[in-house]
């Protein structure tokens, strides 16, 4: 793969030298130019300030003369720096001539792409390559700067640019998607939407093969850097529009997606906006990927999605659903409309525009609504899992509060748990044997000095963090599970201690076990 220049951007570094990528990655590394060696140089706070895209501190923190200062007033705040400094750190000729620096100045080097460090989840040391400007703000960017993605909803991600195939660093949204994705071993991953390659990145740990598309050809050739410069494996890069670029007879044990899932009036910008009209977008993804994934595979997508005047927001995701899958999908919050338009327009800069055009622009954005009836907008993820069931299990829910990331495992057992729970009916279930999940407490609720508790909450400390509503005999079941004795044999001693018919309490109770095991406050034991 060749350069890649657009008007307006930076010609990007060469994929076509991987002698020169791995040289350089040495040096980052023998430089500390890590997660790690930024935290302990620029210290907490101006750390946690560049991750807010306010450069200054960081600035304040490299005015020495080390390696590592070096290395962050060049990839990180975009400073130039002299050519001689430079070479005592970095292979400056080879750099200079395979496009990772330029000349600036009579003796100066800049850097032709935002290099970012990110630590992996195994302590590797990676490194996120994006467009100037891309990886944090405020430090010159694509022409008037940028602003990076946070959160793992749909806060500002992008540029203060009107440069369509503009290619963002990682962000909020990303480690997101990056955390609740399930990590078992897999023999082959797709990533839709690569952009600057950190799904695809993830997956190359534990996929035997990773194959990324984008509809942007400057998004594919800075995933080939990202993954070089981290020296993981090469991915299938393919151009292309969802699944577009996937032959018909292909078949994935995972696909990953943070499409440009933003709900707008056209498509501006590539690495945000659908180009689909409402929701459109992730929909065909949601509906098309069953399809795609072998039995047992896993598709996991952020998204953003409608809420319509006179329809129920969960009926309108649970039709996106493909046949054969289960389905978990969890909105993580709703932004009524003129938020909505708002966020969005601060992302592309328009707010520091003309004020016409930044009215005219909000006016589309309401007009866009309003023709669709739309009240409000959800975001938050949806993980599908290819089980050919005959009565698939759909699970749609509001969950806003915090999470314990990362939560792959928290779905993958999720949808062990629905898988146990559809092949046990009420009688195999009282004759299963569960356990209380780590970590779940229990809170008594009711007037101090009562004798008994008006009502008992069950509450989880790990994972999504549930807090769910019990009654005595519940919470007294859940307490005893550790997995010995059977649920019906637990309900008999519980039905002898309170005085109340065995027959009659194994009739009701299978209902709120279905509803702890579901929830994850009960495991089913081996």
């Amino acid at each position: 793969m060749g350069d890649v220049s657009n008007s307006g951007l930076a010609t990007l570094p060469s994929t076509d030298r991987p002698d020169v990528t791995a040289r350089l990655r040495d040096a980052l590394l023998a430089a500390s130019f890590t997660a790690d060696g930024l935290l302990e140089l620029l210290g907490a706070p101006a750390y946690a300030a560049l991750a807010r895209s306010e450069t200054v501190p960081a600035l304040r923190a490299t005015r020495g003369d080390t390696p590592l200062e070096v290395l962050v007033r060049l990839f990180l705040l975009q400073q130039p720096v002299p050519h001689a400094r430079v070479a005592g750190v970095l292979p400056a000729d080879a750099c200079l001539e395979t496009g990772w620096l330029v000349p600036a100045g009579s003796d100066e080097v800049a850097a032709t792409v935002d290099v970012r460090p990110y630590g992996g989840p195994d302590g590797e040391d990676w490194f996120i390559v994006s467009d100037l400007g891309c990886a944090v703000g405020g430090s010159g960017g694509v022409r008037a700067g940028a602003r990076r993605r946070g959160g793992d909803g749909p806060r500002p991600g992008g540029v203060g640019s009107r440069e369509e195939t503009v290619v963002l660093g990682v962000g909020g949204a990303s480690t997101t998607l990056a955390g609740v994705t399930v990590r078992t071993p897999v023999g082959a991953a797709l990533d839709i939407g690569t952009g600057s390659g950190i799904q695809a990145l993830h997956a190359a740990r534990h996929a035997t093969r990773v194959t990324a598309t984008d509809v942007n050809p400057r998004a594919l050739h800075i995933a080939a850097l990202t993954l070089a410069l981290s020296g993981a494996p090469a991915a299938d890069l393919r151009q292309g529009s969802l699944f577009q670029p996937i032959r018909d007879d292909e078949r994935y044990d995972l696909i990953v997606s943070n499409p440009p899932f933003v709900i707008s009036p056209g498509a501006r910008l590539t690495y945000r906006d659908g180009g689909m009209g409402g929701d459109d977008l992730c929909r065909t993804l949601v509906q098309q990927a069953g399809a795609r994934l072998n039995p047992g595979g896993f598709a996991q997508f952020l998204a953003n999605w409608q809420h319509v005047e006179g329809e129920d927001w969960q009926d309108r995701l649970r039709a996106w659903v493909p046949g054969g899958c289960d389905a978990w999908i969890v909105q993580r919050g709703v932004q009524d409309v003129m938020q909505y338009a708002e966020l969005w327009l601060r992302d592309s800069g328009d707010h520091r525009g003309d004020t016409a055009e930044y009215q005219a622009r909000y006016d589309a954005w309401l007009d866009e609504f309003e023709a669709r009836k739309v009240q409000g907008v959800g975001f938050g993820w949806i993980t599908l899992r290819r089980t050919d069931a005959a009565e698939p299990s759909i699970t749609v829910e509001e969950w806003p509060h915090p999470v314990e990331q990362p939560l792959g495992d928290t779905v993958l057992a999720h949808f062990e748990r629905l898988a146990y729970l559809r092949e046990h009916d009420d009688a195999a279930l009282l004759a299963g044997h569960f356990r209380l999940a780590a970590e779940v407490v229990q809170e008594q609720v009711g007037l101090p000095g009562a004798e008994d508790p008006e009502y008992v909450v069950l509450r989880q400390n790990r994972g999504m963090r549930r807090a769910t509503r019990v009654d005595t005999v519940g919470a007294g079941f859940a307490g005893v599970c550790d997995g010995t004795l059977s649920a019906g044999r637990i309900l008999d001693a519980i039905a002898q201690l309170v005085g109340e018919d065995p027959v009659l309490l194994r009739d009701r109770t299978p209902a709120q076990i279905r509803l702890l095991v579901g929830q994850g406050f009960l495991e089913p034991a081996p």
